[in-house]
């Protein structure tokens, strides 16, 4: 993505942001009850990372899943990209950017958060859950002007579970 592209897309954001505080300011609570969340719920199964074997403050590190819907089509990718800034024996620090590149757009997010999993190896067996949230920087296509959340849920070292909570922009 350019960095044009990036300007426009925070731009937008910002004005969805600050357009939907003042409608629901001046609309009060029944307008705010029109302007429905979307939940999408999606699956992920891991199918590249390059992890390294012991987290290192500064050394950055990818990993990337295919998306599926409830029903289990394929709907897209999800890249996370990660740069630990504090690792400790019982986990690291980590902040994180996400890109959901999906059939209808791309939604971006960024995170910061603390990853449970030992500094010294990501165990493919008997990995412990974990679960982190990312909150919505943009989006284009269906989701230009996206805000809200995206919770994932780790429940084991290959797949994920997304829960992504949007705020529709008012009509």
């Amino acid at each position: 993505m350019t960095e044009m592209d990036r300007r426009s897309v925070l731009q937008l954001t910002s004005a969805a942001a600050v357009a939907g505080g003042l409608v629901v300011g001046a609309g009060g609570t029944a307008h705010a009850e029109r302007k429905a969340a979307r939940r999408t719920v999606l699956t992920g199964r891991r199918t590249g990372a390059n992890i390294p074997d012991v987290l290192t403050a500064g050394v950055p590190y990818f990993v990337r899943y295919e998306l599926s819907d409830e029903q289990g089509d394929p709907v897209g990718t999800e890249n996370a990209h990660c740069l630990p800034v504090a690792v400790e024996l019982d986990g690291s620090f980590v902040l994180a950017t996400l890109v959901l590149s999906l059939d209808d757009g791309l939604i971006t997010a960024a995170t910061a958060f603390r990853r449970p999993l030992p500094a010294v190896t990501e165990s493919p067996v008997n990995a412990r859950p974990w679960s982190h949230l990312f909150a919505v920087t943009g989006g284009t296509g269906a989701y230009a002007g996206a805000s809200g959340s995206i919770t994932i849920d780790h429940r084991t070292r290959d797949e994920d579970v997304l829960t992504i909570d949007l705020a529709d922009p008012a009509p």
